[in-house]
């Protein structure tokens, strides 16, 4: 298989002489590939897919219900994350902290095409798609659908590059895994889910704050409006604590739906 490359769009280059075609091996193109689904991030998003999972059921689910949901939820973060790195290359490639991702790299150095990331983040979604909905059910297929076109439509393509505001509403897209577990074991989605949800949506804030805080001038640098960019960080430190209150709200009131331990656990480490 080769690869060669040419002007990137909307670049405005006259002419770029394509380097020598190499080859590329399925295994380094299969890895590249993997890393744009950000397995790092997918990981956290099961560790709240299962606890959830338990916390509807009362106790253990069935095994292969766990195992088919996991398995789905993983593949539509990873659909929804390897489309995110597809429609952000141009930035990635300006940022220290995503310079890496395959996309980002170019002539010589390129292992994967885009054309190839996005019919893998395709593949990927409607393979979540059909897992969920032929062995758990199509409520948490459609949850976990949307959650993809959240994140791709609304997050990369509607807010990211637009507004200040863009990981408040973004945010939401991480909370959908808790709204596919619960699905998963009742079939449907109760209060529970949506306070687990809420917990979830006011932690994101904060948590992504402080880290752009720390890369502000990698978003800089790309133009993204993240808060720490547009806003001095006693604003930004303002708006974390405030977060981070309602985040503490909102897990207080997971009580009465977790039990009278998890309330006392809750508490004392409020406290």
């Amino acid at each position: 298989m080769t690869q060669a490359t040419g002007a990137l769009p909307g670049h405005g280059t006259d002419q770029v002489l394509a380097p020598p075609a190499t080859r590329r091996s399925a295994r380094l193109v299969a890895r590249s590939l993997f890393a744009l689904t950000k397995p790092r991030i997918i990981e956290l998003l099961l560790v709240t897919t299962l606890p959830t999972m338990l916390l509807a059921r009362r106790g253990v689910p069935s095994p292969w219900l766990m195992l088919a949901t996991l398995t789905g939820g993983a593949l539509a973060a990873g659909s929804a994350n390897t489309l995110n790195c597809f429609i952000d290359r141009d930035i990635d490639k300006l940022m220290r902290r995503t310079s890496r991702r395959p996309l980002a790299a170019s002539g010589a150095k390129a292992v994967i095409r885009p054309a190839e990331a996005l019919v893998s983040g395709i593949v990927l979604g409607a393979a979540s798609t059909a897992l969920l909905g032929l062995l758990v059910n199509w409520l948490a297929a459609a949850l976990a659908d949307g959650a993809i076109l959240f994140y791709v439509f609304v997050y990369t393509l509607g807010l990211k590059r637009r507004t200040a505001s863009n990981i408040v509403i973004g945010g939401a897209a991480g909370c959908f895994p808790v709204l596919v577990g619960w699905a998963a074991v009742t079939g449907r989605v109760s209060l529970a889910a949506i306070v687990l949800f809420s917990v979830i949506f006011f932690w994101t804030p904060p948590h992504f704050w402080a880290l752009a805080m720390r890369f502000r001038d990698d978003y800089a640098a790309a133009g993204v409006p993240m808060l720490p960019v547009v806003a001095p960080a006693a604003v930004v430190t303002r708006k974390i604590v405030f977060y981070s209150y309602a985040m503490v709200a909102a897990t207080l009131a997971l009580a009465p739906y977790a039990g009278w331990l998890y309330g006392c656990c809750a508490a004392a480490t409020i406290a």
